[in-house]
């Protein structure tokens, strides 16, 4: 009997054996005819094509265009994009220190930072790059242009600058510029401390412990951390930060794949600096990725309450792998889990539908979870907030007026008519100002234009071009400023985002980044709530209790 069992046994096993077998076979050879067909196919259009080909166009756009209908983390590197990704983990690099936008074949500087070689040669936002060295921005690309603009530290490039219709020469030294996680931080009032941090970069945890050390040397004994707007970044900097208030060896997130080897459990490693502290955390729509670990696993542990919007819902993780050529890959590896076994991913894109629309794992059944005290916390993509701000939705008109040339016309104009403005704890835009920047978009509609705008001209060339447009045009100009009129209207729905949108705006222009955040820490009304719920020690502790 005992023989019969085992042969049974030994007989399924070979079966599994021989159907996995079958199932790794399979997925070779379907791998080796698809690369088969492509490598042929390849070399007849190089042979025989009419017109010449560009090969490394030709395989960058199909290599792309594969990599899109995947999710939008999944990415291809060539040897420029493996130096930009490298510069934007470390937080570092050789170059004049100011963010830009190239449009059109535009260079236009968009932030200057603080003490660099950019400020140092006066070169201000809004400024129109029309030459480095002796080259002509209109006539490259943007990852040309990156790479002519950034360089080693120490080397000079000469930029010709256009501003408020003058053109003018600057030369400036490069140098190595080290982006710092860790914008602000200050006493909110006698207690409440507050740390602001926009990206986990290398640099993230040790900035973050610098300052709390600081704030506790003067008195700290209440903690707001916001992380609002910060994308998040490296995964082991969430680890470290998370540590600082939670005990060592405790789970801080999980990542399961489909390869074993690729999932993991990462643990808290050393002593923590304040298990007692009473913590709030500030995340948006904007908080992702390594910012939601970080607000999942406060939140898990009953360790902080989280106040906000619900988070973006990136739970994705990416590695990178090396490829032929110095070129690589970052590839989605695996899903991030909090430590009550929530999944922050949002999106679901393995289920889009036949439109290429993506599924929200929100929208399924809302599967709940409990934090270490036994509270409910919700899962389906995203952190939810334990005090959650209800604000008006981002309407589309919003969006795009935001991303409009429009809009960031509008606070360098500002700047250029106000010599100076209040320092940023005192200063504060007034309805008055949105008015003057309703009338500014009505007479610079050219700069500001929606998706039913540009679909609408487009509608209307078309009608050009199959001559059918002869009675057309009064009632298409009638019908344009009807839908500039609502446009201007639907934006008062999204009217305090607005303002301060353009807040920021201006104050970045006179006190940098840091000044953004010092407005807000006397303006913003989240953080304020956020030191009256830690100020309120009955509230605070019904909340996690």
């Amino acid at each position: 009997m005992k023989l019969k069992i085992k042969k049974r046994i030994l007989s399924i096993f070979l079966l599994i054996s021989v159907i996995v077998s079958a199932g790794f076979q399979s997925d070779f050879f379907e791998v080796a005819k698809q690369i088969d067909i492509y490598t042929t196919l390849f070399k007849e259009l190089n042979m025989y094509y009419i017109d010449e080909v560009n090969p490394a166009k030709l395989t960058n756009n199909a290599i792309n265009h594969m990599l899109e209908n995947l999710d939008p983390y999944t990415r291809y590197y060539d040897e420029q994009g493996i130096e930009d990704a490298r510069i934007a983990s470390t937080g570092e690099y050789g170059g004049i220190g100011a963010l830009s936008q190239f449009k059109n074949h535009e260079l236009i500087i968009r932030e200057i930072l603080k003490n660099s070689p950019a400020e140092e040669a006066g070169i201000k936002s809004g400024d129109k790059i029309l030459k480095i060295n002796d080259v002509f921005v209109k006539d490259f690309d943007e990852k040309g242009v990156a790479a002519l603009l950034n360089g080693l530290p120490n080397t000079k490039v000469n930029l010709q600058i256009e501003r408020q219709n003058k053109t003018f020469d600057i030369e400036i030294i490069r140098k190595k510029i080290d982006i710092n996680p860790v914008p602000y931080y200050t006493m909110l009032d006698a207690e409440v401390g507050y740390i602001s941090f926009v990206k986990f970069n290398d640099k993230a945890a040790s900035e973050v412990k610098k300052a709390f050390l600081d704030l506790k040397e003067q008195g700290m004994k209440k903690l707001v951390i916001d992380v609002r707007n910060n994308p998040g970044g490296l995964l082991n900097e969430a680890v470290d930060i998370t540590n600082f208030f939670i005990p060592k060896d405790k789970v801080v997130v999980t990542t399961k794949g489909k390869v074993q080897k690729l999932s993991d459990t990462f643990k808290t490693r050393n002593e923590p600096l304040d298990l007692e502290i009473p913590i709030s955390i500030l995340v948006d729509n904007h908080s992702a990725s390594a910012s939601e670990i970080l607000a999942g696993s406060l939140q898990d542990y009953d360790r902080a309450v989280v106040i906000g919007e619900r988070s973006f819902g990136k739970g994705l993780v990416q590695r990178y792998r090396e490829l032929s050529y110095g070129t690589q890959m970052k590839l989605t590896i695996s899903k991030y889990y909090t430590p009550s076994g929530r999944c922050i991913q949002e999106l679901d894109y393995a289920n889009r539908d036949e439109k290429g629309n993506v599924p929200k794992f929100s929208d399924y059944e809302i599967e709940t979870y409990k934090t270490e005290k036994g509270r409910t916390v919700y899962g389906g993509g995203g952190i939810r907030p334990d005090i959650e701000i209800n604000k008006a939705k981002t309407t589309e008109t919003t969006k795009a007026l935001f991303e409009s040339d429009a809009f960031f016309n509008y606070a360098t104009n500002y700047f250029y008519t106000h010599k100076s403005i209040s320092e940023p704890s005192k200063f504060n835009l007034d309805e008055g100002e949105y008015v003057k920047l309703k009338n500014y978009l009505n007479q610079n509609n050219a700069d500001f234009e929606t998706k039913t705008e540009n679909e609408f001209k487009k509608a209307k060339n078309i009608a050009s071009e199959e001559k059918l447009d002869g009675s057309l045009h009064k009632s298409y100009d009638d019908l344009l400023k009807a839908i500039q009129t609502e446009k201007l209207k639907e934006l008062d729905k999204n009217k305090e985002e607005i303002l301060e949108k353009l807040t920021e705006e201006i104050v970045k222009r006179y006190f940098y980044i840091e000044g953004v955040y010092q407005q807000k820490a006397a303006f913003d009304p989240i953080i304020l709530q956020a030191v009256s719920i830690l100020n309120n020690t009955k509230e605070y502790n019904k909340i996690l209790n």
